[in-house]
């Protein structure tokens, strides 16, 4: 468990000390949100009810800007080789990796949702599911995230790779995460089975993602 923690520590440093990331993807989500109302016009109704589809979706986007960084830092200066080759298991490694990303970008990004849950005209009474569902959905975001990052570890434009390998995968996510907030937001169904469904996704995410990480990692480095 120490080099676990360890090694969760030092990635939410380097975080904290390279803060652009978290920047650049704080100040896409709010350049999107912002954006999107001046292109659907001024119908506040019309606003309100896609508002949890803007959030969500553009999290995504936002979250997706930090990925590629997630093991290229590490690759570049070595680090990677080192940790590959630690007492740590290569699993491990990769479950610090992602639940460090998770808790720099994609917590951030959540608790910053609500906020411009205001900008979209988002019923008052939607806001704690929405931030439930940004909390326990998101995991599955960077874990996912992760297995597209270490498959896509040097090589050219991984970037675009990371979004074409991510996206698809996330709809499940996505669609959970609006239904659960949709839900409370109408009232004309239930909460509890779409959130349900969401943390199981995310459960399974988080459980299957270290495996497929590093057996990706190891091809990589080989």
């Amino acid at each position: 468990m120490r080099p676990f923690l360890a090694l969760l520590r030092r990635d939410l440093k380097l975080a904290m000390r390279d803060g652009g990331a978290l920047g650049t993807a704080m100040g896409f989500y709010l350049l999107v949100v912002a954006i999107l109302p001046l292109g659907l016009g001024p119908d506040l109704n019309l606003l309100s009810r896609i508002a949890p589809g803007i959030l969500w979706v553009a999290l995504l986007l936002s979250a997706l800007l930090s990925l590629p960084r997630m093991f290229e830092i590490d690759d570049e200066d070595g680090s990677l080789e080192v940790l590959a080759t630690g007492d740590a298991p290569l699993e491990l490694v990769a479950a610090a990796k992602s639940l460090a990303h998770w808790l720099s970008t994609a917590v951030p990004l959540s608790l910053m949702a609500p906020f411009l849950g205001l900008l979209l005209n988002l019923d008052l009474a939607a806001y704690p599911a929405l931030l439930a569902t940004l909390i326990g959905g998101t995991p599955a975001i960077s874990f996912i995230g992760a297995i597209c990052a270490a498959l896509t570890l040097r090589s050219r434009r991984g970037g675009l790779l990371i979004s074409l390998l991510v996206l698809p995968f996330s709809i499940p996510t996505l669609i959970f995460g609006v239904l659960a907030t949709t839900a409370v937001q109408t009232g004309t169904a239930e909460f509890g089975p779409p959130f349900m469904l969401l943390l199981a996704i995310s459960l399974v995410s988080v459980v299957i993602a270290p495996l497929a990480v590093a057996a990706a990692l190891r091809f990589q480095m080989q």
